[in-house]
């Protein structure tokens, strides 16, 4: 607090303070607004155009003192710099009068648009002349900038993201909770989004560091998100145009508590022509009288910084904004985000009244096809709505929420949610990018542990795939796809997990294009379409790759096996005296086997009758071919036996018994394609028999649980009929003996008024 002033702080209790009186003032045209700093005041307005500090009410020892402060720098200041603007200062008995924000038939400048995408089109004033600081240019910082820094955010959930990991963050000093809800505005009935957290609040000095452009402490620190000191700016302009900061900090290391208001509105400075980002802002230290106020620099600052927060804030007194802070116990900020974008069709790009808990975008990322599917595959249910619903994506932005913390959207708290919950046949592969000649470093902790498997839906076949990619527990990529080849292939598979590895971008919407993030890239793709490949099988595709040629395979030997197995036990015995071989002459392999027992006719089928047949005309062209070379060479001789050769008939190698052999052959892989389904459903129903049996010790044990409680409960009940018996029976006791005494209580009564008229008597007796 060395920036205060002595004998500037106002210590009367807010309420009992004395009203400021506020001018109606109209900021030049041509001013530069300089964006305040821990060291300056909070609205430090000059202009450019005639080199004047816009300073009222200061007395000539202050001018005194800034002159001779700028001779010790070395500034020389123009004859009349440092005189104050000549103002119309109109001061009413009754307290101050409060201007509301111009209209638009009085307003020079402004937004062109109230929508996000066209708002920048603003130029401000033309014409002012760039300051100095000690003979060196200052940059100016134009309110278009807060626009454009702010299109970062392609996606609106995006921006309100930024502001959940500020309260996030805020869990290392204390904070339990964060709530956001929609608010009215009291002055024109709009809609405001609100947003709190009962963290450790913000000081003066940090406050500015907030409103301010690239200040960050958390970057050095572990296990925070924010890291580049942009995201509440960019946040709260995609959202809307205004926004006013209320923040109660405690006070650390013996300083006092504090309070502090703070108001970015691109409105104002569109709407009076700056050239500069001004940030009006007020504090207020507690004292043993009562919050007090804190003078920067002079009174008729401050009152100029609470004017200008009342006349472009939705409140319309000082005594309305300090209220704000009447919620927050010891510490806490409040964020109220209003003037909403809209959309082209006129209406909030937030859409509050499509559920009463829920905050959801409107336009392109809102699918209704999604919003049905979502309804009948509940373990999708993120995949699909995340794009629109705030709730659905909350539950999944965090990979762990902290202990004892909440997010409360509308009245109702998000249930986290882990995308695990949802796979089935999921499996872990640990991921450790190796160093190279692409600049990856050797680093131990470079590592992420991949868990991936089929969502829980994947036999409908839904179009339901991607990786949820989170850095330091907050979700950077969600169901980012990797893969997208053509067809179906990819379908249904999903993973998760944590790469701190790799630096997010700064909406933490992606990540930078880094050799690290291309290899992560490169591995996930390998690692979906391995395990596509090894198990589409299992959940109704049809194979893939090596897979479907080791089943293909399998099924072709197995069918041959059988196909043997089959036509030699039902053929009849061909004896051969001697092994026939000559080169171009081979009979079939297991033709020599010890034949089995023929069975009986009644006892064959059709399909056995064919067999035997097709098996009979096939040793009939082997015996057949081995006697006419025999006889041709006459050194060898066979004999078949008449059983044999009045059973085999003269069209052995006719075209038609080629082609029972291949239908024969075709329906035996049929059949083992068929059976090799039937065993994937079995597989699956007995992982779903297995879930369900889980599930139902799961709710076993929350019904023992249940009845644990009911019984508990009813015991706490007979307890509380007791006691209530018992205050009934005490409150009667007592009504009888509050009626006793007053009966003698009205009997004394009556016996000291007997004995003083008897006491009177004797006395007129005795006279």
């Amino acid at each position: 607090m060395k920036d205060i002033k002595k004998g500037q702080v106002d210590c009367a209790p807010p309420m009992q303070q004395r009203k400021p009186k506020l001018p109606h003032f109209t900021p030049p045209q041509s001013g530069v607004i300089q964006l305040s700093s821990s060291e300056s005041d909070s609205a430090g307005f000059s202009t450019s155009g005639d080199d004047e500090v816009f300073e009222r009410g200061e007395s000539s020892n202050a001018r005194e003192k800034r002159s001779k402060k700028g001779k010790e720098l070395g500034v020389v200041l123009p004859p009349g710099f440092l005189d104050p603007l000549p103002l119309s200062i109109s001061n009413l008995e009754n307290g101050p009068c409060l201007a509301l924000p111009p209209s638009s038939s009085e307003v020079i400048f402004g937004m062109t648009s109230k929508q996000f995408w066209k708002a920048g089109d603003y130029e401000g004033s033309s014409g002012s002349d760039w300051t100095s600081i000690g003979g060196m240019d200052h940059v100016r910082v134009h309110p278009r900038f807060l626009h454009s820094n702010a299109t970062s955010h392609k996606w609106v959930l995006g921006a309100l993201a930024e502001l959940l990991d500020n309260a996030v963050d805020e869990v290392r000093n204390g904070a339990t909770y964060v709530s956001i809800d929609m608010v009215s505005n009291k002055k024109d009935g709009s809609k405001m989004l609100l947003l709190e957290d009962n963290g450790g609040g913000m000081s003066p000095e940090k406050m500015r560091h907030c409103m301010s452009l690239g200040y960050s402490a958390k970057s050095h620190m572990l296990d925070t998100i924010g890291q580049y000191g942009n995201g509440f700016k960019t946040s709260t302009m995609r959202l809307g145009a205004d926004v006013i900061v209320f923040s109660r900090s405690r006070g650390k290391n013996g300083a006092r508590p504090t309070q502090s208001i703070g108001l970015l509105s691109y409105t104002f400075l569109t709407s009076t022509g700056k050239e500069d980002i001004v940030v009006p802002m007020v504090d207020y230290e507690k004292g043993e009288d009562g919050w007090c106020k804190i003078v920067r620099s002079t009174d008729s600052d401050w009152d100029l910084n609470i004017g200008t927060i009342i006349q472009w804030s939705p409140f319309g007194s000082e005594k309305e904004l300090l209220q704000q802070f009447y919620q927050m116990k010891g510490q806490g900020t409040r964020i109220i985000i209003y003037n909403l974008w809209e959309d082209d069709q006129g209406h909030l790009e937030l859409d509050f009244d499509a559920e009463p808990h829920d905050i959801q975008t409107r336009g392109a990322n809102r699918d209704e096809k999604n919003i049905e599917m979502a309804q009948k595959y509940l373990n999708s249910k993120h995949f699909l709505t995340y794009r629109h619903s705030l709730r659905s994506y909350a539950a999944i932005l965090y990979l762990r929420v902290p202990a004892g913390f909440k997010i409360i959207l509308r009245g109702k708290d998000v249930e986290h949610h882990h995308v695990v919950n949802d796979m089935m046949m999921s499996k872990e592969i640990t991921y450790r990018p190796q160093p190279g000649s692409d600049g990856i470093p050797r680093d131990s902790n470079m590592v992420a542990v991949v868990t991936v498997g089929f969502v829980k839906d994947a036999k409908s076949h839904i179009d339901v795939q991607g990786f949820n990619v989170y850095h330091k527990n907050r979700l950077i990529k969600p169901f980012w796809r990797v893969w997208n080849p053509a067809g179906s292939d990819g379908r249904g598979v999903i993973g998760v997990l944590e790469a701190n590895f790799v630096e997010p971008a700064h909406d933490k919407q992606g990540f930078e294009r880094t050799s690290v993030l291309s290899r992560l890239e490169s591995k996930l793709v390998q690692l979906q379409k391995s395990y596509w490949t090894e198990n589409c099988h299992k959940i109704g595709y049809a194979p893939r790759g090596k897979s479907a040629t080791r089943e293909t395979d399998s099924i072709l030997g197995t069918s041959m096996k059988k196909e043997n197995r089959r036509s030699f036990s039902n053929s009849r015995p061909v004896e051969m005296q001697h092994d026939v071989s000559d080169k171009g002459y081979a009979c079939e392999k297991n033709d020599s086997i010890t034949p089995r027992k023929r069975p009986a006719y009644s006892e064959m089928s059709s399909d056995d009758d064919d067999r035997a047949s097709n098996s009979c005309r096939k040793r009939s062209k082997c015996v057949s071919i081995s006697k006419d070379v025999l006889v041709k060479d006459g050194s060898r001789k066979s004999s078949v036996s008449k059983s044999q050769t009045n059973g085999l008939g003269n069209n052995e190698s006719s075209p038609l018994d080629l082609h029972e052999n291949i239908s024969l052959a075709q329906l035996e892989k049929e059949n083992q394609i068929l059976r090799k389904r039937l065993k994937q459903k079995e597989e699956i129903a007995s992982d779903l028999q297995r879930e369900l049996q889980t599930e139902k010790e799961k709710c076993k044990s929350l019904n023992a649980e249940l009845q644990v409680l009911t019984s508990q409960y009813e015991e706490l009940k007979k307890e509380q009929e007791n006691l209530i018996d018992i205050f009934s029976q005490e409150g009667q006791r007592r009504d009888k003996e509050e009626e006793t005494l007053r009966q003698k209580i009205k009997e004394a009564s009556n016996t000291i008024h007997e004995l003083l008229a008897k006491v009177k008597w004797f006395e007129r007796k005795g006279t």
